[in-house]
């Protein structure tokens, strides 16, 4: 007997330190990760596509516009006297100066650069024509073009002298030009870019960071610092006024608010867990013990979910934060317990009693996981996999860990959990009577009005919401600069550079009708600035044929001038000179030769080039819209793209909602599936009982939908979230009632008293954030408020229990 007891304590020992061991290499490869590797989540929406849905080159392309905009930083600085903003504008740059190592310098433009900018464009000028010339060039006589030279060569007010008048004496190239400066209001002035708006003048200063936008310690080091650049504005100009927009004045709003609510809902809940563990335990020690387990079955399924897919997402951490209401449930359960048994039963004895119930609690929280891994999307899979091993982690802390470190002694009872315990007595058990048959009618009333009241709405921009000081600002400066919009775009193919920008060409075509109709305020193209080989070799022709005849327009201007053949000759080799030899075969204006020039600064990020794509390397590039304010115009858009070879519309706000969508409706499938299968599960144990385990759960997320119907809060995957943790805590309560309703629990007291610990836990950690200002948050927070409160209040109704041993 001696030696089987000492076998039968010697077990438990060893599974301790084998755990320890594992615990010890989980937490060095985690130290690995974080420290050394320093590994960042993926926060690629595209990464929770499945891979045969994912274009590598459309991919390619929405990082390439993000990336254009996200590092930048733009501000106006504007006065009614352009003096005044400059001299502002004077006092912001030099604050910002001082940390060089924040921005990129972006040196003033000189008024040389300011000529030389158009140089391989004036080389091949001939060949670059907008769609009105090329219309007058075929219908106008020769008397109309010269009357058009003699403007140019005597008016003072004909436009822009770009070139000598010899270069360019019928000003198609100046008007070429003038037609590519109506793509932006931006203007070079006094060394700013600058732009004039409802009377007022603005200093436009653009800066490019240096460190991520996203990252938190840029934002606490620039954000303080654009604060301090705008007092030194404002106290060189009192009136001046600051207009900023800037991806990292949003992430910096957004971690200010997450850090806001951190220290008040977070705060808060984690006070109330302390003194919740305190008033039922009457010691500390017990918290730590509970998070512990939680710590180790998060820190173990990032480990093991980083050795399996090589990275992990953002989203996957967010969701698996939602392992703090399930898996704390394997250690209350346990201490409960122990609070309330026999003080002389060994903690290993007490666990072999409850190890079919914690057992039982596991496996029916892993069925509802698993049960995304069957879907097609690898961030549901990936979730899975980071949920199923953090509770197994965690349940192996509690069975492995718990039994030596929490004896009899340790926990002392309280009024408070014995007042909790005992406060079982008050509910009703159901019963064929008419009291609930009454409950039940309402009950059915109240969930088919809001069922029917209930909407859908997984439009990304519905999560988001922004400070209105910010989202004010950005409008303003949208209207102002006619910016183009990075998430809305053609993506436009080809197997070579000539036949994405004849594609780019036909798609113009179909763009200029929506400009007329104020669909779009215009768009930004690389064909614009370079056409493809086959229109300049068109418009050089056609201008060679209207313009350059022996009896043509020049000839004529030179009988109004008073010149002789020679000067037609001469005029004729210095106009045309420059053209032939730039269309000689390799000289020819291209993408490659056009992007190296300063000229091409405001476009660069709309020609992609050479690109790896699904079958075989491909070119590519983008046509931005500018001035799409009526997203009811987005189908017409869509529909221009349509029969288009190459041309694609991209839409990504409608792709990631789309994404999201997706996400939500394979969750209601799942969650569907989980009750099926946690129910035949529970009916091997339970039999027809089981179902009094699945019910309150499911009556719950049902109440909480028909909820958010009547008021009005429209179904997201965020809900979906919040439902499947419902689930699981919900299988939990019953579970515990069930397995706890017999003579060495009487009246199930501390089976109640886990289920109110539990309870109470989560609504504190997760039901709080139903007070965020942050859209998901609230909406997880509000669902799992609303659903675990109902649980907790009808999970005892449905509970079998000895009426005999009720208190």
């Amino acid at each position: 007997m001696s030696r089987a007891g000492n076998e039968t304590g010697e077990w438990p020992r060893r599974l301790a330190w084998l755990w320890l061991l594992a615990v010890g290499l989980i937490l060095s490869h985690n130290a690995y990760l974080w420290l050394v590797e320093k590994v960042v989540p993926d926060t690629d929406i595209l990464a929770l596509l499945p891979v045969e849905q994912r274009d590598p080159v459309l991919q390619q392309a929405f990082t390439h516009m993000v990336d254009s905009s996200q590092q930048r930083v733009i501000v106006l600085v504007g006065s009614d006297d352009w003096g005044q903003a400059r001299a502002a504008a004077d006092a912001y740059s030099a604050v910002l100066k001082k940390r060089p190592d924040l921005f990129e310098a972006t040196a003033p433009m000189s008024a040389q650069a300011q000529t030389d900018w158009l140089g391989p464009s004036q080389k091949n000028r001939l060949s670059l024509l907008t769609a009105e010339q090329q219309k007058l060039l075929q219908e106008k006589p020769p008397s109309y073009w010269v009357e058009s030279a003699l403007r140019q060569l005597y008016s003072p007010f004909s436009g822009p002298k770009l070139s000598a008048w010899q270069d360019d004496p019928f000003g198609l190239f100046s008007g070429w030009v003038q037609t590519r400066a109506q793509e932006t209001p931006v203007r070079p002035r006094d060394g700013y870019l600058f732009v004039e708006a409802n009377g007022r003048q603005y200093a436009m200063l653009l800066m490019t960071l240096r460190q991520p936008a996203f990252s938190m310690a840029t934002q606490q080091a620039v954000l303080p610092l654009l604060g301090t650049a705008a007092k030194a504005a404002r106290l060189a100009v009192p009136k001046i006024e600051l207009i900023s927009a800037g991806v990292i004045l949003h992430a910096g709003a957004a971690s200010a608010q997450a850090s806001n609510e951190m220290s008040t809902i977070g705060v808060g809940s984690l006070l109330g867990i302390i003194l919740l563990m305190w008033l039922t335990f009457g010691t500390f020690r017990t918290i730590g013990l509970i998070v512990l387990s939680i710590a180790i079955g998060c820190l173990g399924a990032f480990s093991i979910c980083w050795l399996i897919f090589g990275r992990v997402h953002l989203l996957t951490l967010v969701f698996g934060a939602s392992l703090i209401g399930v898996a704390q449930d394997y250690g209350i359960y346990f201490l409960c317990s122990r609070a309330g048994s026999d003080k002389a039963l060994p903690s290993q004895q007490l666990l072999r009693r409850l190890l079919p119930g914690l057992l039982l609690t596991l496996v029916a929280a892993v069925i509802g996981y698993v049960g995304l891994a069957l879907t097609p999307f690898p961030g549901l899979r990936q979730m899975a996999v980071f949920s199923v091993l953090g509770l197994i982690f965690a349940w192996l802390t509690v069975i492995c860990w718990f039994p030596m470190l929490v004896q009899a002694s340790t926990l002392r009872g309280t009024r408070f959990a014995d007042w909790s315990g005992a406060s079982r007595r008050h509910w009703p058990l159901l019963r064929r009577n008419p009291g609930t048959l009454v409950a039940a009618i309402l009950f059915g009333v109240f969930v088919v009005y809001g069922l029917t009241q209930l909407q859908v709405n997984d439009d990304i921009r519905s999560l988001q919401k922004p400070p209105k000081i910010l989202l004010d600002d950005q409008i303003k400066l949208s209207k102002i600069l006619d910016a183009p919009t990075p998430v809305q775009f053609y993506l436009v193919r080809g197997s070579s550079a000539e036949q994405v920008l004849q594609r780019e060409e036909a798609l113009s075509v179909r763009l200029e009708p929506l400009i007329a109709q104020h669909v779009i305020s215009g768009y930004q193209a690389m064909s614009n600035w370079v056409p493809s080989i086959r229109a300049q070799s068109a418009n050089r022709a056609l201008t060679e044929r209207a313009l350059f005849e022996p009896d043509g327009p020049l000839k004529a201007l030179a009988a109004q001038l008073g010149e002789d053949q020679a000067w037609i000759a001469q005029m004729r080799e210095r106009t045309l000179a420059g053209s032939n030899q730039a269309a000689s075969v390799g000289n020819v204006l291209t993408p490659e030769a056009f992007l190296k020039t300063a000229a091409s600064e405001p476009s660069r990020y709309l020609w992609l080039g050479r690109v790896a794509g699904t079958q075989g390397d491909t070119y590519a590039s983008i046509v931005a819209l500018r001035g799409l304010n009526n997203y009811a115009n987005l189908p017409l858009l869509k529909k221009t793209a349509a029969s288009l070879d190459g041309v694609q519309w991209v839409d990504k706000v409608s792709e990631i909602s789309t994404v999201l969508g997706d996400y939500r409706h394979y969750m209601g499938i799942v969650l569907l599936g989980a009750y099926v299968a946690i129910y035949l599960l529970l009916f091997a144990r339970y039999r027809y009982a089981g179902w009094r385990v699945v019910l309150p759960p499911a009556l719950a997320s049902i109440a909480t939908l028909a909820l958010l119907g009547i008021i009005g809060q429209p179904l997201q995957m965020f809900h979906m979230l919040a439902l499947m943790l419902i689930l699981g805590l919900g299988v939990d309560y019953g579970i515990f009632l069930q397995e706890n309703a017999d003579h060495r629990d009487p009246g199930g007291r501390f089976a109640w008293l886990a289920v109110c610990l539990s309870a109470l836990s989560a609504l504190l950690s997760f039901g709080l954030l139903a007070l965020s200002g942050t859209p998901p948050l609230h909406a997880f927070g509000f669902t799992m408020l609303v659903g675990i409160a109902i649980v907790w209040l009808i999970a005892p109704c449905f509970s079998q229990i000895n009426q005999d041993s009720r208190l």
